[in-house]
């Protein structure tokens, strides 16, 4: 199973871990719901800038 970290971007450079272990992600408009694997879930609002497999992580950035 693949699972990401979820990784949250300011326009400040700065960044914070927002969830590990992320399995399902749902994009509706600005909010991104995140569900991990044990069910457990978090909504943020963003948009994803970039989705790496590699690293495993997923990378949102906040809105202007």
């Amino acid at each position: 199973m693949c699972e990401l970290k979820a990784i949250f971007k300011t326009g400040d450079d700065e960044s914070r871990t927002v969830m590990e272990s992320v399995t399902k992600v749902i994009v509706n408009d600005s909010l991104i719901e995140m569900t991990g694997i044990f069910g457990e879930k978090e909504v943020i609002e963003g948009k994803i800038s970039e989705i790496d497999f590699s690293k495993g992580e997923l990378i949102i950035v906040a809105n202007d």
